[in-house]
Order: structure tokens, then C-alpha cells, then sequence
């Protein structure tokens, strides 16, 4: 019997020298401690060292995906196949026993004799394998470990759904840290100028604004045109020489237009975010981003920690996710539980009218749900199965909205006819009818009342004579 070994060093064969003794052995992986007893029970039959670490990698990538490395391939073709060796090999993992079996035809086998054969020889290889030490191998096992984490982060660098998890919670601190922000410089330059509030109501114009006017006086000389439209320009000019505001120094104005940077500086970072934030949604998460949106896409995956954690979840949990505080009042005050969570921020929710919108979300819950699944589980990276649903869902909304209900239609039956085997056959199932069986539907229906009332009166006049 052979023994295949995957080391980080490089592919090895061991044989078995005396089955019979292996039969007789209690503890196979204690045995197998010993340097002297492993070397007569365990005899080197081949091996075949990687070139360097990259060569490793391919070769241990393959065989975590279940196939088989090219140099595995053509070392069993060298060492097995080509002298004909007709003894089984022993290989621990399943997926590359079976690939063994179908594409090279060789007779592989797993027992539990063997599981201890393995972890015994994998104790024993630089014992077992001439010139092979024990620090070449940890030297070769750790860089073939970092290159192995290495290779899977390079190749799932558009699936890290870590950054859209902080991207998503900077943005919401941003907005916070922005309307904090823009709230304290409008009630501060409100007590120089507190007209331009009531002008202007956009907070990125308005700190633009205070950023290139400063003190009120300078209003008139300052040219806006860049900033504000011309009817909007002359509205501030003309306030300015009004207004009621107090007076500030110069010290005063220094640090006002000091917020003011700040404000514009968080506000043109936090539209750069939320770019790259769509941008990341479109490539890992296309089609949950076609249903929802980037925002509450984004959301969905913070709250549930990852995109394949909210693939796990069902369609009813993903309708309700982010209101787990009112569903547990609503359980333990045995009211109503709520219709929709985060899900409600979506464009078909939103726009579905006030008694439609349960429908609408557990609907949209139900297609969302698969189209996670879609993005997580799946190989494609367009959005077309979520462009697919969404049509859908705009069709139902409109049916809702006009009334239509959606059980009446009748989906396209799948199964497949029964062939009819002859002709005679089908005029002979065509003529058979049950005796009765049209007096009884024309009876169900109301139709034949008098003809049901005299068949009655028959059989009560049968009875009668019967008895006589």
C-alpha cells in the first residue's frame, strides 16, 4: 500500500513494508514515535520537492479547490502509473481521492488505519525524507502559509465587504459631525448676519458663502457670482446693508471662517466617500445594489457583519432587520410587530402609499433576499437577475396600486403532459363517466332541484313496496 503525503516542501510517496505487522498494531500514531520502528514499518518510495514558494502556492491552491496540481499529475504518472504499480494509495483528502480515481484511475482508498499512517508520517518526515531538516520545513511551511493568505486576499480584493462595512459607519458619523458643525456656525455668524440664513439654506453654499464674505461690511465689494445665482447675489447684498446683526472683531471672524473650511472640507470628503462607497457596492454587491441602493445595501451588510452572514438570513428576517427593539416590545407587549426595518429606506417602499407599504416591503424583503444570495454565492458580476426582480416588483407595486389581485393570475404550469399512449385509449377515458356523476354536478349547482326531488320520491316508493 502507498501512502500519497501534500507537504510544503513537496509531494511524497511512503509504502507500507509489512501490512500483516501494521494489522497487529493497537496505537498505529504512537507507534510511529518511535524513529526506528517508523523507518521499518515506513519506507520512502518517492518525492518530489517545489522549485520555490511560488510553485507551492499553485500547486496547494489547486488542491484546496479540489483539483489536481499539474506537478501532482505528472508525478503519479512517473512514479505510479508509468511502472504500473497496481498497490492502493492511501490519500487523506476526499475531494483529491475522487479526482485521483476518475481522471487517473487510480485505486484510492481512506480508512481509519490510514488516518493514523498519516498523522504518524507527517510527525516522522525529516526523519523519513533524506535531506529534508526540520528548519527548512518550518521555514517553508510559514512562507507558504503568509503567501497562501496573501494569494486569498489579492484574489477577493473585490469582495472584501469590510470596507463598505467602515465606509458606510464613517458616512453616518460624517453626516453627524457635519450637521453638528454647520449647526454651530449658522447660530454663530446668525448673531452678525442673520439674514443670510433665511436666503440661503444649503449648508455647503452658505459656509461657502461665510468663507468668502467674512464680516458683513464686505458683502458689497465681494463678488459671489461663482457661488450663488445673480437674483440670489443681490438678495445678500441688499440684506447685508439692513441687517439687524451685532458687530464682531477680526479675532472673532478668524475663527469663524476657520468652521467654516472645516465644514467644507468634511462636506466635499464625505461626497469623495460616498462615491467610492457606490463604487464598492456596484462591484461586490451589483444586484442587492439594483434593488435598495448603495445606502441601505450598505446598511444591511454592517448590520448583519458581512455579505455572506446576510445571505444566510431569510427573507422575513432581512424585511425586519434594524428594528429588533420594536419587534421584541412588540412580542413582549403582544402588539403588532413591525412591517419593515432598514428596508423602509428603499425607493419602493417609500414611494408605495401608506396601506401598501407592508406588501411592498415584504415583497421587496423576498426578491432582496435572493438577490444577496445571488451576489454572495454566485459567480456572476453583472446586475442583471436584480434588474430582472426589480421590474417585477415596480409591476406588482402597480397592481397593488390599482387593485389587482396577485393569486388570480395563474402562473404557467411546468409539468409535463402525460403522453396518450393510443387513440382508443383516449376516446374510451373521453367516454367513461361515473353513473351519476352529471346529475350530481347539476344537483351541486342548483340546477336539477326537481330532478333530485323525484329521484327521492322513487326510492321512497321502492322502500315502501319492499316492506308491504
Amino acid at each position: 500500500m502507498l501512502i500519497l503525503i501534500e507537504t510544503p516542501a513537496g509531494f511524497a510517496l511512503f509504502q507500507v513494508a509489512n501490512i500483516k505487522a501494521l494489522n497487529k498494531i493497537d496505537n498505529i500514531y504512537d507507534y510511529l514515535q518511535n524513529e526506528k520502528q517508523a523507518k521499518k514499518l515506513i519506507t520512502p518510495f518517492a518525492f518530489q520537492q517545489f522549485k520555490d514558494t511560488q510553485e507551492a502556492l499553485v500547486a496547494t491552491s489547486k488542491l484546496i479547490n479540489g483539483k489536481i496540481p499539474k506537478k501532482l499529475s505528472k508525478f503519479l504518472e512517473k512514479n505510479v502509473i508509468s511502472q504500473e504499480v497496481q498497490d492502493q494509495i492511501a490519500v487523506q483528502d476526499k475531494k483529491l481521492a475522487k479526482q485521483l480515481q476518475e481522471q487517473l484511475g487510480l485505486n484510492c482508498i481512506q480508512t481509519p488505519v490510514t488516518e493514523q499512517l498519516f498523522r504518524g508520517i507527517r510527525s516522522q518526515l525529516t526523519n523519513l525524507i533524506e535531506g529534508l531538516s526540520e528548519s527548512e520545513l518550518k521555514n517553508m511551511t510559514l512562507g507558504l502559509a503568509h503567501g497562501l493568505s496573501r494569494y486569498k486576499l489579492k484574489f477577493s480584493t473585490e469582495k472584501v465587504d469590510t470596507m463598505i462595512i467602515q465606509a458606510i459607519a464613517l458616512l453616518d458619523d460624517l453626516d453627524k459631525e457635519i450637521n453638528n458643525y454647520m449647526m454651530r456656525l449658522r447660530e454663530w455668524f446668525g448673531w452678525h448676519f442673520p439674514e443670510l440664513g433665511k436666503i440661503i439654506t444649503d449648508n455647503l453654499i452658505y459656509a461657502k458663502v461665510v468663507k468668502a464674505i467674512g464680516m458683513r461690511i464686505k458683502t458689497s465689494s465681494t463678488d459671489l457670482s461663482g457661488i450663488l445665482p445673480e437674483n440670489l447675489e443681490a438678495d445678500v447684498k441688499q440684506a447685508a446693508e439692513v441687517s439687524f446683526g451685532t458687530e464682531i472683531t477680526q479675532e472673532d471672524e478668524k475663527f469663524i471662517l476657520c468652521l467654516a473650511d472645516q465644514v467644507i472640507e468634511l462636506t466635499e470628503y464625505r461626497f469623495q466617500l460616498s462615491e467610492y462607497l457606490k463604487n464598492r457596492m456596484q462591484a461586490i454587491a451589483p444586484n442587492l445594489t439594483t434593488m435598495v441602493g448603495e445606502l441601505v445595501g450598505a446598511r444591511l451588510i454592517s448590520h448583519a457583519g458581512s455579505l455572506v452572514n446576510l445571505a444566510k438570513y431569510p427573507a422575513s428576517t432581512v424585511q425586519i432587520l434594524g428594528a429588533e427593539k420594536a419587534l421584541f416590545k412588540a412580542i413582549r407587549t403582544k402588539h403588532n410587530t413591525p412591517k419593515y426595518g432598514l428596508i423602509f429606506q428603499a425607493s419602493l417602499v417609500g414611494s408605495a402609499p401608506a396601506k401598501l407599504k407592508g406588501k411592498v416591503s415584504r415583497t421587496l424583503a423576498a426578491k432582496t433576499a435572493l438577490c444577496i444570495r445571488y451576489d454572495a454565492l454566485g459567480e456572476g458580476q453583472d446586475a442583471e437577475f436584480g434588474i430582472t426582480n426589480k421590474l417585477f416588483l415596480e409591476k406588482r407595486v402597480h397592481q397593488l396600486e390599482e387593485g389587482v389581485n396577485y393569486r388570480d393570475v395563474k402562473a404557467p404550469q411546468r409539468g409535463k403532459a402525460k403522453p396518450i399512449q393510443s387513440q382508443t385509449q383516449y376516446q374510451e377515458e373521453a367516454d367513461f363517466q361515473p353513473q351519476g356523476s352529471n346529475w350530481m354536478q347539476k344537483f351541486q349547482k342548483g340546477e336539477d332541484k326537481r330532478q333530485a326531488s323525484q329521484e327521492i320520491v322513487q326510492k321512497s316508493q321502492q322502500k315502501k313496496v319492499k316492506q308491504q
